[in-house]
């Protein structure tokens, strides 16, 4: 049996027109193609894939890689210079903060046109309007003018419409980097049961753990074309060593720059005595659990703190470790990356599975600049009956 591609693309390119001043426009025009006044910039050359429904594609590149200019063109916000793009189902589209909506609109109108926009009916938006207001926790501010919002806010009104509006196809271009811990952790459930569901999903992000955790399939740009299409680790992994490659052949020129005042996670690895992964079996009170995480920061910031965080299936803390509470500062290289290790030695975790969790935080770990939400699973199995969820130190006294 056969089935019709979501997203087909065929022979793409995307060439953008670069003029030196303004007025080089006007001359483009009155000379209409007898001269040249731009330069021609390719942002996408021959781009070719199929995307069937229900699959997770990661989207990786670094900054100028074409990957925004990729999703633009599927979601129908430009024209292609070449080749074609056939889109079978409703996409919803979170492109850039706030996109489509009308600054001088309040929330609830913004709802209403971005849904309508988004092909439902007045009747569809008014029954999933509370749903898409509680999701985005901004009730309070739902009947103010969105220029009054902050850009956590945009973002979370944004998302909410875009993932209620029952898509067939959901693409997210770095969406989840704005916004709290506790949002990004909600986005990314919704994200996951889209996933469940058999959504289509295309999801941009320079997060590489967030792009194995979400996506089935990866694919690489490397200056307008691609480079790699594959498994999702099979092309992170690839990615990554060509990036670390480049730092080492050019450390005058860093390929990974991290904008001014930012900080953010770049990996993280966990792994026992013999596994690693996303999903790490662990015997109880045997086995040592260690936790590799990688971060870049604008080299002008105070150096950040880490958070790891041991949590059950619903979300409860069992155990947290931080850097700057155990004394233990990090350091940073001259293009401000960061390496923080963290070993639990025979876990004492009671039998059951468990997610690991990653906070980055400023100097006083009080500000999160990102988190790695459900970074891995630990599968914990154990020898005997005892219930609980972790094993503490104990004595019996005879009599």
């Amino acid at each position: 049996m056969s089935y019709k591609a979501a997203i087909k693309v065929t022979h793409l390119d995307k060439c953008y027109q670069l003029y030196a001043q303004p007025k080089d426009r006007l001359k483009q025009f009155l000379w209409r193609g007898k001269r040249q006044y731009f330069k021609e910039f390719w942002a996408l050359r021959n781009i070719n894939f199929e995307i069937m429904p229900g699959e997770v594609i990661g989207i990786i590149g670094r900054n100028g890689a074409g990957k925004s200019s990729l999703l633009q063109l599927i979601c129908g916000t430009l024209t292609p210079s070449q080749g074609e793009v056939i889109v079978n189902g409703r996409i919803a589209a979170l492109l850039e903060l706030g996109a489509g909506f009308n600054p001088e609109f309040s929330g609830r109108e913004n709802i209403f046109m971005s849904a309508s926009i988004m092909g439902l009916s007045d009747a569809d938006i008014a029954a999933r309007f509370n749903d898409i207001v509680e999701f985005s926790g901004i009730s309070d501010f739902i009947d103010q003018p969105v220029k009054t919002y902050s850009s956590g806010m945009y973002v979370r009104l944004a998302f909410s419409v875009a993932i209620n509006v029952d898509p067939d196809i959901l693409v997210v271009d770095e969406a989840l980097s704005v916004g709290d811990g506790a949002f990004a952790r909600q986005s990314f459930e919704r994200i996951m049961d889209l996933k469940s569901r058999g959504k289509t999903i295309l999801f941009c992000s320079h997060s590489l753990y967030q792009v194995e955790a979400i996506c089935n399939r990866a694919i690489w740009l490397e200056k307008g074309e691609i480079k790699m299409i594959g498994d999702v680790e099979s092309v992170t992994m690839s990615y990554q060593n060509s990036l670390l490659n480049q730092d080492e052949n050019s450390p005058q020129q860093p390929t990974t720059q991290v904008t001014k005042n930012i900080a953010k996670i770049n990996s993280v690895t966990v792994s026992s005595d013999k596994d690693s992964g996303k999903v790490i079996p662990i015997h109880s009170y045997k086995n040592d659990v260690l936790i590799r995480v990688e971060i870049l920061s604008d080299i002008n910031l105070p150096i950040p703190n880490i958070g790891i965080a041991i949590t059950t299936l619903d979300n409860r803390v069992i155990t947290m470790a931080v850097n700057q509470f155990d004394n233990i500062p990090l350091k940073r290289d001259k293009n401000g990356k960061s390496i923080a290790e963290l070993v639990f030695n025979k876990i004492p975790l009671a039998r059951g599975d468990y997610w690991v969790d990653v906070y980055l935080g400023c100097e006083n770990s009080t500000h999160i600049y990102d988190t790695a939400i459900q970074a891995a699973k630990l599968s914990v199995t154990q020898d005997n009956m005892e219930q609980g969820v972790v094993h503490l130190p104990h004595s019996w006294i005879e009599h």
